[in-house]
C-alpha cells in the first residue's frame, strides 16, 4: 500500500513538473505580447507597481501592442503576477524557469588564470577576476599592452583602459575605442572585450584582418565601464543595470550611464526619475563613469576615428542616432558597414541581426555615448546588441560564450577594416592634375 501511495506521488509530482504548475514558486522570466491597449496598460502596471523587472523594453513607456516584452517576475510575485494576467486574458510565455540554476552555472569559474587556455575565455569572470586579468595581460605583453587608468567610478572603483599599440613609430597613428559592460547585467559584453584582446595578441601577424587592423590603428578597449555595477550584479543583484550612485531627492540608487551623455540629455526615452532603469541622472556627465570615459575621449578625438560600444541582448547592430530620429550626415556609409557585417555574421554563424539607426531600430534613447561620440566628430560610432534574441536575455550560459564573441569578432573586423579604408581615402594626397 505504501509502495503504491508513494508511486502515486512520484506521478502526481512529474505531471506537475511536465504542466509547469509547481514552476509558480521559482523566479521566472515571462514573454507576454498585448494585443490591446488595456493590455499594454496592464503589463506597464505589472512592470511598474509589482516586484517584477522588465528585461525588454527596457522600460514601461516602450511597451506597444503587438510588440513582444520580457518580464522577470520573482517567486514573491508570481502568484499576484499570474493573477492579474489571467484575468485580462494575457496569456504568459515561460522563457526561463530555472534562473536560479542559471544564474549559478554563470558564476562557476573554472579557472581564473588566463594561462589555462582558451576555457578561460568561455566563462564569465567577477570583477576581482578581471582586474587581475588586466594586470597579467598587461605584464605577459608589455610590448604590445599596457593599462589607461581614466579614472574611477562612484565607489572609487578604477576605470582601465588597455591600449593595445603594436607600432610605436607611428606618432599620430589613428584608434579604435572599445568600451563594453556599461550596463551591469550584460555580462556577454565585459566577456567580449576580453575575447577580444586575447584574440588580437594571439592572432596578430596570423590573421590578416586583425594584424591590418593593429597596424593601421592603435586600439583602446575598456572591459568595464560600470564596475560598481557590474560587482553588484555578482554580489547582491545579478539584474541590477545602473551605476550605484546616490541621489539627493530620492532613495532609489543608480543612473542609467548610457542616457547620461550629453546627446539630447533626458529629453524622450529617457527619464528624470531616479527610480527607474533609464534616468538620466541630475546633468550631462553627472556620473564619474560617463565624465571619465567622456574626457579622454574628447582629449583624443582627433585620433579616435572609430568608436564601438557593446551591449545585450537581441542581436542588433546600431548606428546614430538613437537621441532623435534624424539621419547621421553619413548615414548611407554607416548602414552599408552594419549591413556587411550582419550579412557575414548570417553566412558564418547562421545568426540573424537586425541593423540600422537606433531610433528608428529599437526606439528612442537620448544621452547614449555613440550618439556623444558622433557629435563629437568621431563619425563611425556603433553600438553592437549581442546574443541572444531572448531565449536566455542577460542570463547566457557560457556555453554560448564562444559564438556571441566570435558574430560580434567578425562584425568588428569587417566595420575596422571599412573605417580604415574609407578614412586612408580621405587622407590620401589628391592625384596630379593630368598634363595639358
Amino acid at each position: 500500500m505504501k509502495t503504491l501511495l508513494f508511486l502515486s506521488l512520484l506521478m502526481t509530482l512529474d505531471k506537475l513538473l511536465q504542466t509547469g504548475r509547481c514552476t509558480e514558486t521559482r523566479d521566472q522570466i515571462l514573454s507576454l505580447t498585448p494585443h490591446t491597449q488595456q493590455q499594454v496598460d496592464i503589463l506597464k502596471e505589472v512592470s511598474t507597481l509589482h516586484e517584477t523587472m522588465l528585461w525588454q523594453p527596457v522600460s514601461p513607456q516602450f511597451i506597444k501592442v503587438e510588440t513582444q516584452v520580457h518580464l522577470f517576475v520573482p517567486a514573491n510575485s508570481s502568484e499576484t503576477v499570474r493573477d492579474l494576467l489571467h484575468k485580462h486574458a494575457i496569456q504568459p510565455q515561460v522563457l526561463l524557469d530555472n534562473t536560479e540554476q542559471l544564474i549559478q552555472m554563470q558564476t562557476m569559474n573554472v579557472s581564473t588564470d588566463p594561462r589555462s587556455g582558451t576555457s578561460f575565455y568561455e566563462r564569465y569572470h567577477s570583477l576581482e577576476d578581471i582586474y587581475d586579468w588586466i594586470n597579467r595581460t598587461t605584464q605577459e605583453h608589455s610590448d604590445r599592452v599596457k593599462a589607461v587608468l581614466l579614472g574611477s567610478s562612484y565607489e572609487k572603483r578604477p576605470l582601465y583602459a588597455l591600449k593595445l599599440s603594436v607600432d610605436h613609430s607611428q606618432k599620430k597613428k589613428k584608434a579604435l575605442w572599445l568600451d563594453c559592460g556599461i550596463h551591469a547585467r550584460e555580462w556577454i559584453s565585459p566577456a567580449f572585450c576580453l575575447w577580444f584582446v586575447q584574440y588580437a595578441l594571439s592572432s596578430y601577424q596570423q590573421n590578416a584582418d586583425i594584424t591590418h587592423i593593429l597596424d593601421s590603428m592603435d586600439v583602446y578597449v575598456l572591459p568595464v565601464l560600470n564596475p560598481d555595477g557590474y560587482k553588484f550584479t555578482w554580489t547582491t543583484n545579478r539584474m541590477w543595470r545602473k551605476n550605484r550612485s546616490s541621489s539627493r531627492d530620492s532613495s532609489c540608487v543608480g543612473v542609467d550611464l548610457n542616457r547620461n551623455f550629453d546627446a539630447n540629455w533626458c529629453t524622450e526615452g529617457a527619464s528624470a526619475d531616479p527610480c527607474t532603469e533609464i534616468y538620466c541622472g541630475a546633468f550631462p556627465e553627472s556620473e564619474p563613469e560617463s565624465q571619465a570615459v567622456a574626457d579622454f575621449l574628447r582629449r583624443h578625438k582627433d585620433s579616435i576615428q572609430l568608436y564601438l560600444s557593446i551591449h545585450s541582448y537581441s542581436q542588433m547592430l546600431l548606428f546614430p542616432y538613437s537621441c532623435s530620429y534624424d539621419e547621421a550626415e553619413n548615414h548611407n556609409d554607416l548602414f552599408e558597414m552594419v549591413k556587411e557585417a550582419a550579412q557575414k555574421i548570417r553566412r558564418y554563424y547562421r545568426s540573424t541581426y537586425s541593423y540600422g539607426a537606433g531610433a528608428r531600430t529599437i526606439y528612442l534613447a537620448p544621452g547614449g555615448s555613440d550618439d556623444w561620440a558622433y557629435n563629437l566628430g568621431i563619425k563611425y560610432s556603433f553600438t553592437f546588441e549581442l546574443q541572444d534574441r531572448g531565449r536566455y536575455g542577460f542570463l547566457l550560459p557560457p556555453s554560448h560564450i564562444s559564438k556571441a564573441c566570435n558574430e560580434a569578432l567578425l562584425a568588428v573586423k569587417s566595420i575596422a577594416l571599412r573605417v580604415i579604408e574609407k578614412t586612408q581615402d580621405q587622407t590620401a594626397p589628391s592625384p596630379p592634375p593630368p598634363a595639358a
